[in-house]
Parts: C-alpha cells; sequence; structure tokens
C-alpha cells in the first residue's frame, strides 16, 4: 500500500477500531491463476497478542479454501474499507485564492497480513456463527438468536462452510483525510461535508480531528 507519512496510522487500537467498526473485509490470496478474492465478514479477537486475531467462514463450496489449506506457508491480505467521501475542490480557499486545486477523494482503511488456519471443528464453527451473530444481532431491540432456529437446520448449515483463523503478523492503516492541505481548506472541506448534498458527517469529524480543527 502507498503509504505517505502523513497520512500513516499506526496506534493499534485505532486499527482494531475501524476493524469492528467495517468487519466485511476483502479477503485475497494467491491462486495457480493469479489472485482470489472473496469479501467476508471478520470477528477480531484483539487482546491476542502480539496484533490480534482474526475469525471468519466461507462456503465449502468456495474452492479459495481449498487454495489456503494447499499452501498454509502462503500469508493472505484483507482489506478492511472504512468511511470513505468525494471531496469537491470548491470547498477549498486555495480554490478562491489560485485556483490551482484538483478533486479528491478522501478514506479510511487498514491492511492486514498472516497466516491462516483452515478449520472443519462443527464445534468450532458453531461457536464462530454464533458470536458472530452476537456480534451483530445484540444491538437489535429483538435481536435473533443461533439457537431460534432448528438444531437440524443449524447442523446442516455448518456441514456447508469452513473456518479460517488468522493470525494478525502485520497491520498497516492509511487515514486519507485532507491532512495534506492548508488550514483553511481543511476547514472548508468538513463544513463543506457537514453541511451540503450527499453529506458526509463521520468524514468530517475525522478531518477535523486528524487536521487539527478540534484543538483549542
Amino acid at each position: 500500500m502507498y503509504e505517505p507519512p502523513l497520512f500513516q496510522e499506526i496506534r493499534q487500537d485505532v486499527l482494531h477500531g475501524l476493524i469492528t467498526a467495517h468487519p466485511l473485509g476483502m479477503l485475497t490470496s494467491n491462486g495457480p491463476e493469479g489472485p482470489v478474492a472473496n469479501l467476508l465478514p471478520f470477528l477480531l479477537d484483539a487482546n491476542v497478542p502480539p496484533n490480534g486475531r482474526l475469525r471468519a467462514h466461507l462456503a465449502r463450496a468456495n474452492p479459495q479454501w481449498r487454495l489456503l489449506a494447499d499452501n498454509p506457508a502462503s500469508p493472505v491480505l484483507i482489506v478492511f474499507q472504512g468511511v470513505d467521501s468525494y471531496v469537491t475542490p470548491s470547498w477549498y480557499e486555495t480554490k478562491r485564492e489560485t485556483g490551482k486545486v484538483v478533486p479528491t477523494w478522501n478514506y479510511a482503511m487498514v491492511q492486514v497480513r498472516g497466516m491462516v488456519r483452515v478449520i472443519e471443528d462443527p464445534d468450532w464453527l458453531a461457536r464462530q456463527i454464533t458470536e458472530l451473530t452476537a456480534a451483530h444481532e445484540g444491538r437489535r431491540e429483538a435481536p435473533w438468536a443461533v439457537t431460534d432456529a432448528p438444531a437440524s437446520f443449524i447442523q446442516s448449515q455448518i456441514k456447508g462452510i469452513v473456518g479460517l483463523e488468522i493470525e494478525i503478523t502485520d497491520m498497516r492503516g492509511k487515514w486519507k483525510v485532507s491532512q495534506n492541505r492548508p488550514v483553511a481548506d481543511r476547514v472548508g472541506v468538513a463544513e463543506g461535508m457537514e453541511n451540503e448534498e450527499p453529506n458526509s458527517p463521520e468524514m468530517a469529524k475525522l478531518v477535523r480531528s486528524y487536521g487539527g480543527l478540534d484543538n483549542p
């Protein structure tokens, strides 16, 4: 990943926070015909040293898991995409001063590398789907639970999936949120994202935070 120093984010709690908030990651691995990629929802075990551990599952019919099982020493790449937003030059004070501006795109992302263990144990898979479900249903007023479905049905579903456990060996973050612009431009971007349609209040908060605009 191209990482200008100004955009680097190295704080582990911040990187873990993005993964937890945006858990749908793009799992990429090498195959005999080139890269193979699939979107999977991940669970992060943040307390596993040194960088954490990711857990996921995919369909047994998905050939990627066999590629992973056949190449256990080959690392994988997982990309987690956070909030992103188009940035119009019209928000820049520099546009009014010199006109020397162009559009860009702001975004936050985390790239994770690690070694994969393929897991077919039914008990592990049952815990995986139970915890994954609880992580996303827990915020609902009437959360659905795996135990709401017939046990025989769940057992048949488990036979159709394969688990993945990934020890994180490297984790890199990139927060490209207008830090490279003059202060007046950062202010314009934050205000534009807060007040114009389509707006992006979450990105506006990042522009203010990383751009030093929240400081007195």
